[in-house]
C-alpha cells in the first residue's frame, strides 16, 4: 500500500512537469496563456492589483490557485509528519537518536548554500547579484522521490532508509522556516496572524482540549467521541480556511497556511505518517484527514507539475548550473562531513547494520531537490529567464537517482530487504 503510494506519487509529478516541458517547448505562448488564465476577478481571492481606474481588485489564475492555494494542502501533509516526529513520544526527531540525521541535515543545508554561492561569486558580482536570492532552492529534498530512490539503492530493511527518512522530514521542516522567513509573498503585515493564531486556538480549545478535559476519568470519553461524531473535521477545516488568509494578507506564503492548525486536531499517541509502514487502524482524526487528503494531493502534484514546469529548453544557463552544483555537489559532501563529524567525532555513532560510507551514498539520494526546489524557485525569481533556468537545475535534479544507485554499486552498499 506504502509502495504504491509512492509509485503512484512519482508517477503523476513526473507525468505533470513532463508534459509541461513537452508544452512549452511545442507552443511556449499558448502553455503560458493557460498557466496565467484568469479565472475570476474578485476583491477577495488572489493577487492585490490596481486598474487604470485606480480601484484594487484581486485576481485568481490557474498558475495562483495551485501554487497558493493548493499545495497548502501538500505542505499540510509534509508538516504532519514534522509534527508528529517532533511531538509523539516515539516521534523519530526525538531523543539521541535522532543526532547523527539532524547533524547530516544541517550539513545538507550548509553545503548546497555554500556551493550555490561559492560558484555564482566566480561568476562575478553581476551575475551573483541576479542569482543570489535563490541559496535556498538546492538545500531542499524531495522526500518522496528520495524515499523511493533509498528503497531502490538500499533495500526496504537497511537502517539508511529509516536514517534518509529522518534527514527527509528533518529538512522539510528547515525548508517550511526558509520559506516562512525568507521568502515572504507580500510586504509583511504581522498583525494578520493574529486571525490565523486566534482561529487555530478557538478550534482547539472548543473542539479537542474542552472535550478530553470534560472526559477525565472516564475511559470511555463519551464528550469527546460525541463532538467528533458531531463536528468531524468541520472546525479545523474552518480555522484552517481562516489561517491561509490570514497567512495571505500578513505577507507569508499563503501555501504554509494549514501548518497552524495540524497541532490543534486530536492524533494518536504514535506516528502513523503515510511514509511508514503501520497498521490501518489508526482512527485518530489527524490521521484519518492525512489518509483523505493524499490522493487529492496527488492529482493536486501532477498539476503542480504541469503550471511550474514548463520551461523551454533553451532556458539553461548559470542558474541551472548553480542549482544542480549546490544539490548534487553540496548535498552529499555537506550529509557526509557532518554526518562523519557527528557519529565519528561528537561519538553518536550511526544505527545498528548501517556504515559510513552509506552516509555519503544516502546524500546522493538526498540531492533528489525537484518538488520543493521548484516551489522555491517559483517564489525565489520573478518569472522570467533567471526562474526558467532555476527551475530547469531543479528538474534535472532527477538525475540524481540514477547517480544514487550508480553510486550505491560502487560503495557496494549491502541490499537489505
Amino acid at each position: 500500500m506504502i509502495w504504491a503510494f509512492i509509485s503512484k506519487y512519482s508517477l503523476l509529478l513526473i507525468t505533470g512537469a513532463l508534459s509541461a516541458l513537452v508544452w512549452a517547448n511545442i507552443s511556449h505562448h499558448s502553455y503560458h496563456e493557460v498557466v496565467e488564465f484568469v479565472l475570476w476577478d474578485y476583491a477577495l481571492i488572489g493577487h492585490l492589483h490596481a486598474d487604470e481606474a485606480g480601484h484594487l481588485h484581486r485576481t485568481l489564475t490557474l498558475h495562483y490557485l495551485v501554487n497558493d492555494l493548493l499545495m497548502a494542502f501538500f505542505f499540510a501533509l509534509a508538516g504532519k509528519e514534522v509534527w508528529e516526529a517532533v511531538a509523539l513520544k516515539d516521534g523519530s526527531l526525538r531523543g539521541k537518536k535522532s543526532l547523527t540525521p539532524l547533524f547530516a541535515t544541517a550539513g545538507g543545508m550548509f553545503g548546497p548554500i555554500a556551493v550555490y554561492l561559492g560558484l555564482a561569486a566566480v561568476f562575478g558580482s553581476t551575475t551573483y547579484s541576479a542569482v543570489a536570492n535563490g541559496w535556498a532552492i538546492p538545500t531542499a529534498t524531495d522526500i518522496a522521490f528520495s524515499y523511493l530512490i533509498g528503497r531502490i539503492v538500499f533495500g526496504a530493511g537497511h537502517p539508511a532508509v529509516s536514517f534518509l527518512l529522518l534527514l527527509a522530514i528533518a529538512d522539510d521542516a528547515a525548508g517550511l522556516i526558509i520559506l516562512a522567513v525568507f521568502y515572504p509573498s507580500a510586504e509583511l503585515v504581522p498583525a494578520w496572524l493574529l486571525l490565523s493564531l486566534g482561529a487555530v486556538l478557538i478550534a482547539y480549545f472548543l473542539f479537542n482540549w474542552l472535550p478530553v478535559h470534560l472526559d477525565r476519568g472516564d475511559s470511555r470519553k463519551p464528550v469527546s467521541a460525541r463532538v467528533l461524531k458531531r463536528f468531524s473535521y468541520w472546525p479545523y477545516a474552518v480555522a484552517g480556511a481562516l489561517s491561509w488568509y490570514g497567512f495571505q494578507e500578513a505577507g507569508i506564503h499563503p501555501a504554509l497556511g494549514l501548518l497552524p492548525v495540524i497541532p490543534a486536531i486530536p492524533h494518536a499517541d504514535r506516528d502513523f505518517g503515510i511514509l511508514v509502514d503501520a497498521p490501518g487502524h489508526a482512527t485518530d482524526l489527524l490521521n484519518r484527514i492525512e489518509h483523505f487528503l493524499k490522493r487529492p494531493v496527488e492529482v493536486i502534484l501532477f498539476f503542480f507539475g504541469l503550471v511550474n514546469a514548463g520551461v523551454v529548453l533553451s532556458a539553461f544557463g548559470i542558474p541551472t548550473i548553480l542549482v544542480l552544483a549546490g544539490l548534487i555537489v553540496g548535498k552529499p559532501v555537506g550529509i557526509f562531513l557532518f554526518g562523519w563529524f557527528a557519529a565519528v567525532v561528537l561519538r553518536f555513532g550511526v544505527p545498528e547494520g548501517m556504515k559510513l560510507v552509506d552516509i555519503l551514498v544516502l546524500g546522493f539520494v538526498a540531492a533528489i531537490g525537484f518538488t520543493v526546489s521548484l516551489f522555491i524557485a517559483t517564489v525565489a525569481f520573478d518569472p522570467g529567464s533567471v526562474q526558467d533556468a532555476a527551475k530547469m537545475g531543479a528538474l534535472l535534479s532527477l538525475a540524481a537517482a540514477a547517480i544514487s544507485i550508480v553510486a550505491g554499486i560502487m560503495f557496494r552498499v549491502e541490499k537489505k530487504h
